[in-house]
């Protein structure tokens, strides 16, 4: 089983590459990449989003899965593909570098509200990152249109982790009996909440839009990675790894 889900990681990923050159080939490697959390999840009778190789996986594959309808519609559809699909790779190979988490969950996390609040934030994540690279692409070619699409995807990527943070909140009663944990990881979560309840406002604000914005949003992709790997890594929480 672990020779077939490497196969399908790799061809994958060589599907991405030549997606570089032909688009139907993106479409190809994001079945594939499906296909792997489906096997996945089916040897481990549960969603794989247990530890930084499911997680870092799966949001690979969340990032192409919505950088394809965003950029379908653009100007510089391929731009906004390849530089899409390039952070998509990057967080694929890294899942590698970590041991599969494949023991059975404890029964903490053996809830639906648990699975939900966890593919809830890394649609989220997956989200905030595109609109990170579009953030980038604005800056460097001042066309409006990357950053009216970047707000608007964060928009989204807001209201989802918005409603992963109320799951979380339920899990956490379910569990330990409190909606609250005064963890790093909750504390952290707040702060990326409320960083991008200032962006989401700072738009209505003229003087903050154009390249502030921008930065913003890039900015607040770094306070992603960091609420993500850096807490879950580094200190100690519920969320630990």
């Amino acid at each position: 089983m672990d020779n077939i889900l490497l196969a399908l990681a790799i061809v994958s990923a060589a599907f991405y590459v030549f997606g570089y050159y032909r688009v139907p080939f993106l479409f190809a490697g994001l079945i594939l990449q499906i296909s792997y959390l489906f096997v996945r999840g089916i040897s481990l009778d549960r969603m794989p989003l247990v530890g930084p190789h499911d997680t870092l996986f799966f949001l690979s594959a969340s990032i192409v899965l919505f950088a394809l309808p965003v950029a379908w519609r653009m100007k510089e559809r391929e731009k906004v593909l390849h530089a899409s699909v390039g952070m998509a790779v990057v967080f694929m190979a890294v899942s590698f570098l970590y041991k599969p988490h494949n023991s059975p969950l404890p029964p903490v996390l053996q809830t639906f509200w648990f699975e939900t609040h966890v593919a809830f934030s890394f649609f989220s994540y997956a989200l905030f990152g595109i609109a990170a690279i579009l953030g980038v692409m604005f800056m460097i070619n001042r066309d409006r249109e990357f950053d009216l699409v970047q707000y608007k995807i964060n928009l989204v990527g807001y209201c989802l982790f918005s409603a992963a943070m109320i799951f979380g909140g339920i899990w956490a009663y379910l569990a330990w009996g409190t909606y609250w944990l005064w963890t790093p990881k909750e504390l952290w979560t707040v702060i990326l909440w409320l960083y991008y309840s200032l962006y989401l406002h700072a738009r209505l604000r003229p003087w903050w839009s154009g390249r502030p914005l921008s930065a913003m949003s890039v900015a607040g992709f770094l306070i992603v990675l960091f609420t993500y790997l850096g807490v879950s890594l580094l200190m100690k929480s519920s969320h630990s790894f």
